[in-house]
This record gives C-alpha cells, sequence and structure tokens, in this order.
C-alpha cells in the first residue's frame, strides 16, 4: 500500500522527457504515480514531437501531471534543462520515457537526501528490461559490472569524481535522485547532448557534495531499437555523429578541469576515441574531407591506436568499398 503523504515530505519533481518514442510513454507515467513517496509533481516534457503525447498524458485525469511542449525541437538536453527550471520541487528525478521505476524507488532514496545536507544526490541499481518489460538478468548483471556498481557497498562516497565520471557509474537519467539547488542549471551546456546525464553527474561532482548509493535495483532501464544509446551504438550514422560530438564536448571538459588532473589521461583517451568515433561518423555520411584531417589530428596524439589507423586508411579506399569496411565501426 502507498504510504500516507506525510506533511513534512519534500516535494520532488519528476522530469519525462519524450520525443516521438510515445509507445512507453503511458507505462512510465504509471511507475511515476505508482511510487510509495507520494509529494510529487511530475512534469512529461515533449520536444516537439511529430504526433503529440498530450491525449496520453491527458487520460490520467492526474493534477500532479503537468504537460508542456516545445514550439521547436530543442534536443533532449535543452529539453530537460528547460523542464527543470519549471519544476518546484526540493528535488529532481528524471525518468525516460521508456524506462520506468519500482514503487520504492524515491521512498528508498529520497530520504537519504532530507537525512544528510552534504548529499547532492542518491542513486541506485538497475535492471536491463526488453521491449515488452521483461527482466534480462544476464544483461542486468553485465551492465552493474560494466560500470563497476558490483564493487560499490551501500553507503556515502564523498568526493565521488571516479565513481561517476571514471566508472560512469551513476545513471542519471534513470536511477538518481538530485538536490535541484545543486546544480547551476543556467550554466547547463546543450552541447552535451545525449549524454547530458553525464554532465549532470559531473556538475553534481563539482558541488562538491557527496553520493549516497544503494545497491538494490530500483528502477528499470528499457533497451530497445528506438532507444539513443542503441542508435548511437549502431548503424544510425547521425545518431553517432551526435553521441560523438556530445562525449568529445564532455571528456575536453573533465580533461580541462583543475580539480580532475588525476584522471586526465583517462579522460584523454576517451576523448580521442570519440574524435575517431566522430571521425568514422562522418565517413559514413560521405564527408572525407572533413573526416580525414580530424584523423590525423588524433593519430598525431596518439602513439599507435589500430582502430584511428585503420579508419584513417579507409578514407582513402574508394567510396563503395570503404562503405563495407566501415560497418564494423
Amino acid at each position: 500500500m502507498p504510504l500516507q503523504m506525510n506533511s513534512q515530505q519534500s516535494l520532488v519533481s519528476i522530469i519525462v522527457p519524450v520525443y516521438n518514442r510515445s509507445i512507453y510513454l503511458q507505462q512510465a507515467i504509471q511507475s511515476a504515480l505508482n511510487q510509495t513517496y507520494q509529494n510529487i509533481e511530475i512534469i512529461v516534457s515533449d520536444d516537439c514531437s511529430p504526433e503529440s503525447p498530450q491525449a496520453i498524458v491527458k487520460s490520467f485525469d492526474d493534477p500532479r501531471i503537468r504537460f508542456r511542449r516545445n514550439e521547436k525541437n530543442l534536443g533532449v538536453a535543452n529539453n530537460i534543462i528547460n523542464t527543470v527550471k519549471e519544476a518546484r520541487g526540493k528535488y529532481v528525478a528524471s525518468l525516460n520515457d521508456d524506462d520506468m521505476w519500482n514503487e520504492n524507488f524515491l521512498e528508498k532514496l529520497v530520504p537519504q537526501l532530507e537525512n544528510n545536507r552534504d548529499l547532492v544526490l542518491a542513486f541506485c541499481d538497475h535492471y536491463i528490461i526488453d521491449d515488452y518489460s521483461n527482466i534480462d538478468d544476464a544483461a542486468t548483471e553485465e551492465c552493474t559490472r560494466m560500470w563497476k556498481r558490483h564493487q560499490l557497498k551501500e553507503g556515502i562516497y564523498q568526493p565521488f569524481y571516479q565513481i561517476a565520471l571514471v566508472n560512469q557509474a551513476v545513471a542519471s537519467s534513470v536511477a538518481a535522485v538530485i538536490r535541484k539547488n545543486a546544480i547551476d542549471w543556467d550554466n547547463f551546456p546543450p552541447d552535451a547532448g545525449p549524454f547530458w546525464d553525464l554532465y549532470l553527474t559531473y556538475m553534481a561532482c563539482r558541488n562538491g557534495g557527496g553520493a549516497y548509493y544503494s545497491p538494490e535495483r530500483l528502477s528499470k532501464y528499457r533497451s530497445h531499437a528506438l532507444s539513443e544509446t542503441t542508435n548511437i551504438g549502431s548503424k544510425n550514422t547521425r545518431a553517432k555523429i551526435r553521441g560523438a560530438k556530445a562525449t568529445i564536448f564532455c571528456f575536453r571538459q573533465f580533461m580541462e578541469d583543475e580539480a580532475l588532473q588525476e584522471f586526465k589521461g583517462y579522460f584523454r583517451k576517451q576523448w580521442l576515441h570519440a574524435q575517431t568515433t566522430l571521425a568514422i561518423g562522418l565517413l559514413r555520411d560521405d564527408k572525407i574531407t572533413e573526416a580525414r584531417p580530424l584523423l590525423l589530428h588524433t593519430l598525431i596524439q596518439q602513439k599507435f591506436n589500430p582502430r584511428t589507423i585503420a579508419a584513417f586508411l579507409i578514407s582513402f579506399i574508394p567510396k563503395p568499398l570503404a562503405r563495407k569496411f566501415l560497418i564494423g565501426y
């Protein structure tokens, strides 16, 4: 049974960004409404989808839900930033339009922030689910280990630079609650694009506060063909270019941050890798004159990198043959 709302409970603003992917939206909103922590507002923000999801939102007929729609497509980062600025809550939590939370997600994480003013965010582990909302146990375990959450014990980490930016264990887009006033939302760069969540975690780190981690899997991340993560890693050239540019921006910022110099080598490696990825995307898009100088510049800064060398050599191959080679990159 849901907890009765305590008059002392702080308001949590749940941000649900939407763009042209309303097939799972109803489930996402329902999982937010099902929270046992009940002092919430839900802001569904549509980034000018060709077909507005407003009817889906209205069907809930719940006063805690607000719908907003951008007049033009702003991109995921700007969509979220603008929505957060309208949020009234002490805390904000992002819930992707294709993901879901367990009923006790907020109940488990919000009290940690309430009881410790030094905490900037509270986060947890999460499940991986498929198109039909079935939990994929193997993918879930792989995800936990990939981001090294299996090495984390429950508790507070302060500072949490390595956990957040090297291990990238904090899934800000689906499995975290953030103290709203800990982030300078007016200076949040839209250049972070599809990796806005990584940059948000960076800004949370720079606040100087701590992060609480719960090893419980309290949310569910959906892996499917329409997700941005899948598109960036697939044959979708535009998504690949978009993702690479965002990665380059993020890791350049991290690399230049004086407070993060102990991790500079790692950030530089990721930055160079993203430059090669961008060049490969440009080659796929037949923009050889843009890709080749970028690859040459990246090669100069690396001692030896087979991936970059291969991409540079492919840039000299006739286009029809080059496209076949680029399929695996």
